[in-house]
């Protein structure tokens, strides 16, 4: 595999903070890597550099020559008076991009539903992130530098393009890097990982569940090794302070051997450790609804949802995006009144809610991190100790040269801590949290979900981030079409609902046949399907028809493999890196295998008119 990208003692610092000291590494042919680390600690900055978009302030980069490289940031560089079609495919002709399949299939999926001549500057902040994402999926790139891939997208759209990323380069070809703190999605698209921290990066194979496993042993035996050193540390110090006389008598070397352990002791890290905080008391009755709807004008978006809600209960909402969840949170706890039905809430409920929008620290922008501490009690007893608000904000990861600064100033991770911890000090016994994971790291994500998990009151999250969905949550709710669903095989089977929802509606949905050269896509409507099918002869309708039945036994067969696949790559030993590949290769050909099979599925369903 040959080297893309190779950088050679690159160093680079902000004011006051070094994020790369030093560092050289190289991009080869074949690499997916996803890149984690802290907020702050210079993800975002190391994509900068390898896209040439920012220039380092030492050392050296080189490209292989003729390479192209396509970046997607954190924000876009659209112009608002810049047309949908413009932004994702520039000045290629409609008839070049229309005639390839694989563009308009990532057209369709990311702004199906966007107006194609529309105004960047008229769309919402989520339709524009999908079109810049459209933008570098549409492209052909040798390095496919991303940040933040999943911000903005919904759990389908988010299992499509871990699909797509896999299935762009041919093994061994091209390269991927990403930043994203979507654990799942690091685990089904990389196959090797970079964390960056404290200047250095740290490169580990596998994907996150193998990063964490080999950070964990890591760290294991980085505190051996510490423990031992100041086992000699206390020797040497003990030593030293035999008294006056004695260490005028002691070999220079064993004092300088002292001194240079002591240098060498490092800082105490923040403790970002939340213990259980205390809660309100529950009575039996939480929330009830019954035959709840709700309206905006004309559109339903909640439809006779009837819901009973207990104490304790650990409920996660999935939905695409608006599909009405944060309306059914907003009318869950009153804050909404329903169009049709009742909500009947609990005498004893106090609610703790986090928005996506954290507006109650946008009413106080203006306002520094101390003075908002200011209006909580001054003392809170955690594990029988008593703690100020001060020191419950630093088990988030904040340190005490934050507390002066303004809100406004806060990054979006930290303002989505702060807000998390206010609501944990108003001493809510249900938690109702609505994406409480965007900004955050996967270390800061990781003690969010320590904390939920010993949450003693009731909890209902809505979040896209599957693994945080899956670890703090007992059951899963599914909105689909304004319905509220039950889903005991969790997000997996809220997929197979939405794939089996949109199959059916693209079937039911009929369409005329175009001619032109220049559409961008063909179907037939079910008029046309019933003229097709009557001009077959029974001769061919039968052999049509073994075929279809014979599809339909095979789909059935292989329906549960990719699962099983799965399993026995969780099973497969995380330190063997080509078993993990080869494992990985079954699944890529089993699911490429049902999708070719329901592909011919559904054109000898059209045939048949079945």
């Amino acid at each position: 595999m040959g080297i893309l990208i190779g950088c050679e003692r690159v160093s680079h610092e902000w004011p006051g903070k070094p994020v790369l000291v030093e560092q050289s590494f190289g991009v080869n042919e074949g690499d997916r890597i996803g890149i984690v680390g802290r907020n702050g600690d210079g993800k975002s900055t190391l994509l900068r550099v390898l896209s040439g978009e920012l220039v380092p302030d030492g050392g050296t980069i080189t490209y292989r020559g003729g390479i192209t490289v396509g970046t997607l940031g954190q924000d876009d560089h659209f112009s608002d008076d810049e047309t949908v079609a413009h932004a994702v495919v520039g000045d290629v002709p409609e008839y070049v991009w229309a005639s390839d399949a694989a563009t308009r299939a990532i057209i369709e999926r990311l702004v199906g539903d966007v107006p194609w001549n529309a105004r960047i500057g008229e769309l919402s902040g989520g339709q524009r992130r999908r079109c810049d994402l459209a933008r570098v999926l549409v492209g052909s790139w040798d390095v496919l530098l991303m940040d933040e891939p999943t911000n903005h997208l919904d759990l389908s759209a988010i299992t499509w393009l871990a699909e797509h990323l896999k299935r762009r380069f041919q093994p061994g070809m091209g390269a991927l890097l990403l930043v994203t703190h979507d654990r799942w999605f690091l685990d089904e698209v990389c196959l090797s990982m970079w964390e960056v921290h404290d200047g250095i990066i740290d490169p580990f194979e596998g994907g996150y569940s193998a990063y964490i496993q080999q950070r964990v042993e890591r760290e294991r035996q980085q505190a051996v090794i510490e423990e031992r050193r100041q086992n000699t540390l206390r020797k040497e110090l003990n030593w030293l302070a035999h008294g006056a006389k004695a260490r005028t008598s002691k070999p220079r070397f064993r004092v300088e051997a002292a001194r240079a352990l002591i240098a060498n002791d490092p800082p105490l890290r923040n403790s970002i450790e939340l213990k259980r905080m205390a809660v309100s008391r529950l009575g039996k009755q939480v929330i009830e609804m019954k035959d709840v709807s709700v309206r905006y004008g004309d559109q339903e978006v909640l439809s006779g949802i009837s819901w009973l809600i207990g104490p304790g209960d650990r409920y996660g909402i999935l939905g695409e995006n608006g599909a009405g969840k944060s309306t059914l949170l907003k009318t869950m706890t009153g804050k909404l009144l329903p169009s049709a039905g009742y909500v009947k809430i609990g005498k004893s409920v106090k609610f703790g809610f986090m928005s996506q929008q954290l507006e109650s620290l946008g009413e106080r922008d203006e306002w520094r991190v101390s003075e908002l501490l200011g209006t909580f009690k001054r003392r809170y007893v955690v594990d029988g100790k008593e703690q100020s608000p001060e020191q419950l904000l630093e088990r988030m990861g904040f340190e005490r040269r934050d507390f002066p600064t303004f809100i406004k100033s806060l990054s979006g991770g930290q303002r989505r801590r702060l807000a998390l911890m206010c609501v944990l000090m108003s001493e809510p016994n249900v938690l109702v949290l609505d994406e409480p994971g965007n900004d955050l790291d996967t270390d800061m994500l990781a003690v969010m979900e320590d904390l939920l998990d010993t949450w003693p009151g009731t909890l209902l999250l809505v979040s896209h981030d599957r693994y945080l969905m899956e670890r703090v949550t007992d059951d899963q709710f599914a909105l689909l079409d304004g319905h509220l669903r039950h889903v005991p095989g969790g997000v997996d089977e809220y997929l197979d609902l939405l794939k089996q929802q949109n199959t059916q509606a693209a079937l039911e949905n009929s369409v005329k046949v175009s001619s032109s050269t220049e559409a961008s896509r063909t179907q037939l409507s079910f008029d046309n399907v019933e003229k097709v099918s009557s001009r077959l002869t029974n001769a061919e309708r039968r052999e049509l028809k073994k075929r279809f039945d014979a599809i339909t036994r095979k789909l059935d067969k292989l329906s549960d493999e990719p699962d099983r696949l799965r399993t026995e790559l969780s099973q497969t030993d995380a330190s063997d890196y080509q078993a993990l590949l080869a494992k990985q290769a079954e699944i890529d050909a089993m699911e490429a295998e049902i999708a070719d099979l329901e592909t011919e599925w559904l054109e000898l369903s059209e045939r048949l008119g079945e």
